[in-house]
């Protein structure tokens, strides 16, 4: 049987590895680290986590509740990785570095399927690959990744504005309307002079993210956080992003002092980004800020502003939900080089993604999960998102459908969850070979 590169060996390469080892396919396992280490390591361990050391918050009502759920159903390595090494963090699922990194080396590293290979590689291997190089992907397989898909490759820095859910947004403050009259494809949160001056100031003077030396941000002009540009003077928004030029309020018939302008991002028009609203603001800051403007008093904010050194992919240009390349049979990617956020949804990218591989290699199709599950409506973000400023996404309650019915916010979660793992669980359970109820002993 054909063997299948991982290249990369943080949680989603990992990840991506053991599921095509369980499947019975054999895999050689890239990491360059300890030969070659990055800024941000300081282990040659697969699976290093080198921020923060939580997965996410528990429970059945929390969007990453349900997708630790689907991985566990999965049969997660990082997930049983994660239940041995937990330490105590409240309600969310922490673990303590050096046992959750230990214990996946050991696991993968002993496994007679898997080869772990201590080298970097520059360019995209041949036959079935996975890409999972993370944030911080060298500049030899970066460069390759540009020679093949040119200009829909981002790279390099993490511009990302906050998105909310549309059902949070007060309609009533709110108009939709283009400029000049054309298509009234966005919200607008239109401020008197009174309202910009209270946001303006509070602006200014808001705690910003310190970033980590090896970050060494350098922005391009046209994606300057929104809290740069407010340093340059107390005109330079409303001539930038809060621009109220040919937008009329219908009710008023004028245009308003300033506007903050809101974008749909997903087909669903479930979740909508704030215009030009990148930053590097501190999230209870950008909490308290957002909250400011008028329609957005009671905004759920499901993916915060960041500014940081990253390396992405465009990927509603170039990944099917499948997580493989567009015209590009059996190459895929998973992980933050496919364009998720966060240790837990970079390990369900490369479960997918190891899984479709491995289906690949056995001469079956790639699926995708079903879009109640969350990492189905993750998969599915990915591929069909605007990709015009295209922003990396962490699992939230935005990216599944909504349930019918009357009911409070914490009951529609708690539905929601339940409908997703059932799906996600009979999904499991019809696959063809079908994942073993336990992974073979290494």
């Amino acid at each position: 049987m054909e063997r299948v590169n991982v290249v990369g060996g943080g949680l989603a390469g990992s990840e991506a590895a053991w599921t095509l080892a369980r499947l019975g396919v054999p895999v050689r396992l890239y990491e360059m680290r300890p030969k070659r280490m990055t800024p941000a390591h300081a282990t040659g361990h697969l699976a290093e986590i080198v921020c923060s050391n939580s997965l996410g918050g528990e429970g059945t009502a929390n969007a990453k509740g349900l997708l630790q759920a689907e991985m566990r159903l999965a049969g997660s390595l990082v997930m049983e990785a994660a239940l041995r090494a937990r330490v105590p963090a409240g309600g969310a699922l922490a673990v303590d570095r050096e046992e959750f990194s230990g214990y996946i080396t050991e696991r993968l590293s002993r496994h007679p399927r898997v080869e772990v290979v201590r080298e970097e590689v520059g360019e995209i291997p041949e036959g079935i690959t996975i890409l999972a190089t993370g944030p911080l992907t060298s500049e030899a397989l970066a460069e390759a990744l540009r020679r093949r898909f040119g200009d829909h490759f981002l790279s390099y820095y993490d511009a990302a504005s906050p998105i909310v859910l549309y059902e949070s947004i007060d309609l009533g403050k709110c108009f939709r309307a283009g400029r000049y009259g054309q298509s009234a494809d966005y919200l607008n949160c239109p401020m008197t002079e009174e309202e910009y001056r209270r946001f303006y100031e509070a602006l200014v003077a808001a705690e910003r993210h310190v970033p980590h030396e090896w970050e060494n941000l350098q922005f391009f002009e046209a994606c300057v956080p929104v809290e740069e540009l407010a340093q340059r003077g107390y005109q330079t928004l409303l001539f930038g992003p809060l621009k109220p030029v040919g937008l009329k309020d219908p009710r008023t018939g004028k245009e308003p002092f300033a506007v903050v302008q809101l974008r749909q991002e997903d087909k669903a028009g479930r979740l909508w980004s704030l215009v030009g609203f990148q930053t590097g603001l501190k999230w209870p800051e950008q909490k308290r800020l957002i909250q400011m403007i008028p329609g957005l008093e009671n905004a759920e904010i499901v993916r915060y502003g960041v500014m940081h050194r990253n390396t992405y992919l465009n990927a509603p240009r170039l990944l099917r939900e499948t997580l493989e390349f567009q015209g590009a049979e059996g190459l895929f990617a998973a992980g933050v080089l496919a364009g998720v956020e966060g240790y837990l949804e970079s390990a369900a990218t490369g479960f997918l993604a190891g899984l479709n591989a491995a289906r690949r290699a056995l001469g079956l199709s790639p699926v995708a999960p079903p879009e109640e599950s969350l990492l189905g409506g993750l998969v599915r973000y990915l591929a069909t998102a605007n990709p015009e400023g295209f922003q990396p996404m962490y699992a939230n309650w935005g990216l599944v459908p909504p349930v019918e019915g009357r009911m409070g916010k914490r009951e529609k979660r708690e539905a929601m969850y339940q409908r997703g793992l059932s799906a996600f669980a009979r999904w499991l359970q019809a696959l063809t070979p079908p994942l073993p109820a336990k992974a073979p002993a290494s």
